[in-house]
Parts: structure tokens; sequence; C-alpha cells
């Protein structure tokens, strides 16, 4: 991310924790590039020379994938950074219905216009997103990884809204640099090796770098296994199959309440906490995607006259919406905010990147394998045989996320509240079943990664002194 003039983290001056707040949440538009980009995709699939553009976006897209949570994460108060980071999700939402309305605009056009103008549309995005960030300032933890000192600290008073020798910005930096130098201890923060023998992202370290790697690369692909993009890449064709006559508008009423509920969703991050609005969304999807399969395949089921059961249709479309609903309060934004927080400074860039390649590899492997699971036709492409699974295939995702249930519940802890370094601590000193009590000792006493270093050192002291004693 540009920090100002040639990455120097100038920019804009402040004293206002509203304009903090701006700046952090502002990153937030790179989410209408990814919502866009994935949106107009899906338009421009079966049009001529698409291939060279797509390829261009992706790149792009990739990036601000990984860079935008984790920016706002480094950069946003902790007892906002769960709505601040959730609105990334929420604008990729947004980007979505905005590629749709583009789209529907321009698919009539007889000549080219037609996938180019949604293409240029999307450079106006990412000249605001540019634009923006060339004056917002450089994440303080990153430059203090990088021995940027003096503009980590000047980074660090903006955010904080005062000046560079005020004590809460010494105490910020103190506790930052004491979690950093305790990282840098554990290893180099490679992807996989310092020595062949011990890769960082994935060394069992006292910071637990394996597990909380793994944590965000899985927590990426179990929310791409909830089956949401089933439905907004196939949604239209699966509803045709199912007999209802006007697939467009529901469609369009999904995007709706996906959008609507992911407003109520960033608000709720972090007053319910990310681990229980995870159980919460995880057990709402696995009911409603349940409730969605059973009626498809008794009641639901289009007659040998074409009739259709309207009842049947109207339940069926209800617990779509309530599934979509579920994911967007929860697994939706929840998942890109602990994807920003649960890595440690020293691996978070390449874990971060793991995370979000998975979520990538999950869309492709969904987005493909859909046409041969509901289609019914006998065949596939190259004469695969397809499975003619149509509404059973959320027997399938209703599965998936009682998974999505079972890995939150043992691998997801609770770090609301806390700041980046007190959840290396949290890691350090507790697990994942027991994170929300530790989490509340953390918060009572409001206890840093100084103090417990300090802490551990005066009874290494004290031990040593009764050992000689």
């Amino acid at each position: 991310m540009a920090g100002g003039p040639a990455g120097s983290g100038a920019g804009v001056e402040t004293k206002s924790l509203f304009w903090t707040v701006v700046m952090s949440a502002f990153a937030a538009f790179g989410g209408i590039l990814f919502g866009y980009d994935t949106g107009t995709i899906g338009g421009i699939m079966a049009m001529p020379d698409w291939l060279q553009q797509f390829v261009i976006a992706g790149f792009g897209v990739g990036l601000v994938s990984c860079l935008v949570p984790m920016y706002q994460s480094e950069c946003s108060p902790k007892h906002l950074r769960g709505a601040i980071v959730g609105l990334y999700q929420l604008t990729i939402t947004i980007g979505a219905l905005l590629a749709a309305i583009v789209l529907n605009s321009t698919q009539h056009r007889p000549d080219h216009s037609s996938w180019r103008i949604p293409i240029a549309v999307q450079f106006v995005w990412a000249a605001i997103l540019v634009g923006g960030m060339l004056c917002l300032p450089e994440s303080p933890r990153y430059l203090f990884k990088k021995g940027r000192d003096e503009a980590g600290r000047n980074a660090l008073a903006r955010l904080l809204t005062t000046s560079t020798d005020a004590p809460e910005v010494e105490s910020e930096y103190q506790e930052i640099m004491a979690a950093l130098e305790a990282d840098r201890k554990l290893g180099s923060g490679s992807y996989l090796v310092r020595l062949i023998r011990e890769p960082d992202c994935f060394r069992n370290t006292a910071n637990k770098n394996a597990l909380r790697t793994w944590t965000g690369i899985l927590l990426q692909g179990w929310q791409q296994l909830t089956g949401i993009n089933f439905i907004f890449y196939y949604g239209t064709t699966f509803f045709k199959q199912a007999g209802i006559s006007n697939a467009f508008i529901i469609t369009i009423i999904c995007d709706v309440v996906n959008t609507v509920m992911t407003i109520i969703g960033v608000q709720l991050i972090d007053r319910v906490g990310r681990r229980r609005l995870l159980l919460i969304g995880a057990a709402g999807m696995c009911i409603a995607e349940f409730i969605v399969a059973i009626v498809g395949v008794t009641v639901g089921q289009i007659q040998s006259d074409h009739s259709v059961n309207l009842v049947a249709q109207r339940v069926l479309i209800a617990f779509v919406c309530i599934y979509i609903a579920f994911f967007a309060i929860s697994w939706g934004p929840v998942v890109w905010v602990l994807t920003g927080e649960l890595s440690p400074l020293n691996i978070r860039a390449k874990a971060m990147s793991l995370a979000v390649a998975s979520n990538w590899l999950w869309n492709f492997g969904i987005g493909y394998a859909t046409p041969y699971l509901v289609n019914p036709s006998t065949t596939g492409v190259l004469g695969v045989k397809t499975a003619d699974l149509g509404v059973k295939v959320f027997f399938i995702w209703g599965s998936t996320c009682a998974g999505c249930l079972i890995f939150t519940y043992f691998f997801v802890p609770e770090v609301k509240g806390l700041s980046l370094e007190q959840i290396d601590l949290l890691y350090r000193e507790s697990n994942v079943i027991n994170s929300e009590k530790y989490r509340a000792k953390i918060l009572a006493e409001n206890e840093t990664f100084v103090q417990h270093a300090k802490g551990a050192v005066l009874e290494n002291v004290e031990y040593a002194n009764e050992k000689t004693a």
C-alpha cells in the first residue's frame, strides 16, 4: 500500500479520531474492485477477447484482496477493528451489485463495448483507491518491521491522534517492538524455510505459527465451502431448474439480502465477538440449507405435468435468503477480519497471502465443479457425466456448514477487543477452547506483551535465586 508520496509514510495530517477511523476504513474501498471484478467476470465469460483483461484485472484484485484487510487490521483502533475490516466484505457485496447493474445495461450492445464498458468502469474504482491511499499513512507495524522507527512513530502518532512524543505512542511502540523481537527470535518470517527443516509460516513455535497460518488458510477454504458462491454464480440457473419462473429477480433479491445483512453483520463483530458469530452463522446456515434440500426433494419437485408447488417454492426462496443472511452477518465479514488478525507480524503478509490464495483456489474449484454437480444433462464438458443433483446439492452445503461449526469450535479463538500484540500473547499463553477466559483476563488486567515479558524475566530471576539459595 502506498503510504504517501514516494512511500514516505507522510500524507494527510489529522488529530481527529473520526479521521483515524476514516483512514483505516477507506482501504475497504478495495473491496469494490474485488466484488466488481468478480461480478464482471461472470458476465463477460461468454464474450470474445475477454481472457487478457481477466488476467490483468485478476493480478490487481489478487493483490488488493490480501493487502486491504492486512492494512486495515494494522491501522485500526482495536475496539473498532472488527467493524472496520468487516467493511471490506460489505464493499465486495456492493461491488458485485454495481457489476450486475452495469452488465445489465450493456449486455445487449452489438459490439465489443458490451464488455469493454464494464471493464473500463473498473478503472474508476482503482483510481479512487490509489488517490485515497496516497493520502493515508503507511502501516506503523510495517515501518517498524523494516527498521524505519521514526516514520513508524509518525504514522503511529497520526493513528492515535496525538503527538510523536506522547506516552501513548511510546507505550504502543514498546508493545509492538517487544512482540516483533519475540517473533524474530522464532524465525525469519519466510513462506517455507529459513533452513529446509524449519519452515517459518508452518513452524510449531511458541507463537504457534503453524496453527495460526493453517487457521487462516482453512477459514478461507471453509468460507467458500459454505456454498455461498453457488448462489451468486449459479443461482439464476438453479432457480430456473427448480421451476421458479422469475429466477433473475430472485437472484437480485439474494444480492440485496446479502448487502443489507452484511451492514448489520459489520456492526455485530465487535459486539458479539468473532468466534460466537462464526458459530451462530454456521449453525444457522446448516439448518437453513438442510431445510432447502429436504423441501426440494420432497414437495418441491417439478411434477410430470410441469406444475409446481408454489408454497414449496416460497419456502425454498425464503430459506435460501435466510441462509444468505446468516452468511452475511458471520462467515462473510468475520473471516476477513480474522485473516488480518490471527498471524504474528513477522509472517503476517505471507500467512495472509496463503489464506487469500486458499480463498481463490476454492472459489475456482467450486465454480468449476458446480455444473457437474447440478446439471441435469447426461454428460458435461469432454463427455464427463454430471451428477444431476439439482436441489440435493444443498445436502452437501449443509454438511460443509456443519464442518464449519466443528472447525470454529476447535480452532478459532475469541479475540474481540484485543490488540494484535495481545492476540500474540493469547496464542502463547492459552488455547482455543479457553480463549474467551484468557481474553477476559487480558482485558481485565490490561495485560500487555511488554508486561508479560518483564514478568517472565522476574520469574526466571526468582527461580534462579531460589535454586542458588
